[in-house]
This record gives C-alpha cells, sequence and structure tokens, in this order.
C-alpha cells in the first residue's frame, strides 16, 4: 500500500506559517542592514511594477507579504506531496529549504530577469539561505496527527511518544 500523503491544504497551510515565520527573521535580517532587498519584493518590484506601484508606499509591505505566503503555501503544497519516506526524515525540511532557495536563485530569478543591486554578497546570501532553511524546518515540523498515527508504534516509545508514557 503506498505511503499517505499529507492533504494538500493542511500542507500549504504549513507553507503559508512558514513563510510567516520567514518574515520574523527577514525583518531582523533587513534591520541590521544584511539584506537589503528581499526576493518577493524584487518579484513584484520587476516583473509587475504597474501593480506594485500602484499599491500606495504604506500597503506596499502587505502586498509583498501576502506574495510572499503564496508563493510559501505554493512551496508547503509541493513538499506535502512526497514521499513520507522523503518527508520525515529530520533534515528533509532544511534540505527542502535550501533546495527552494537554490532553485529560486540558480532558476527563477535569472528565468525573471531579476536584478540585483548589489549583486548578492556572502552575508545577504547567506542570510536568504538561513531563512530558507528556517523555512523547511518549519514547513516539516510534526504535525498533530503524524504525532497521533505514531503513538503506540516502536519508534514513539523510544522518543516517548507512546500512549503509556
Amino acid at each position: 500500500m503506498p505511503a499517505p500523503r499529507v492533504p494538500t491544504a493542511w500542507a500549504a497551510t504549513r507553507g503559508v506559517v512558514a513563510a510567516m515565520a520567514m518574515t520574523g527573521f527577514r525583518q531582523l535580517t533587513q534591520g541590521l542592514g544584511l539584506v537589503e532587498r528581499t526576493p518577493p519584493e524584487a518579484v513584484l518590484q520587476e516583473t509587475a511594477p504597474g501593480l506594485f506601484y500602484r499599491v500606495p508606499v504604506e500597503r506596499r509591505p502587505a502586498l509583498v507579504e501576502a506574495a510572499h505566503w503564496g508563493y510559501g503555501a505554493i512551496a508547503g503544497a509541493v513538499f506535502g506531496a512526497l514521499p513520507v519516506r522523503w518527508r520525515q526524515r529530520v533534515w528533509a525540511g532544511p534540505a527542502y529549504g535550501s533546495v527552494v532557495w537554490a532553485v529560486f536563485e540558480a532558476g527563477i530569478s535569472p528565468a525573471l530577469g531579476l536584478t540585483r543591486q548589489p549583486r548578492h554578497g556572502p552575508v545577504q546570501s547567506s542570510m536568504l539561505l538561513l531563512d530558507h532553511l528556517l523555512y523547511g524546518a518549519v514547513v516539516a515540523g510534526e504535525t498533530g496527527s503524524a504525532v497521533r498515527r505514531e503513538r503506540g508504534s516502536p519508534r514513539a516509545a523510544r522518543v516517548g511518544l507512546s500512549r503509556s508514557g
């Protein structure tokens, strides 16, 4: 019998929550001057300038965040569709987050013709990688239903999740 998939809506919701966690990290890194412009902001400014600049300046952060949550939902749904045997590995989430970041940097960004002013330096690149590792860790976090399914299994007993414990 094939392994069960995470329901798409649940996986997408985890993706939104993970994107929200990234926002907190990005607020910190931008506030410290380590990141100048976030990828969602660059995408909107350069691929939809008419929309971006039509929105009042004070509302643009909300537009950027809504777009980022949308990207997070899509990436979360994709993670949820991966085979369980991949998703249950402790390193799967951070690995997935780094793959999402690499795909954006190496594929999507150049395909969209996004400019980098100035080109990402090592500090900014490191901060963007770290926030994608955070995204992956959050999107892959155990769900209550996964823990409930585990209860009573030999693995659950080893990690203290058994019903009697």
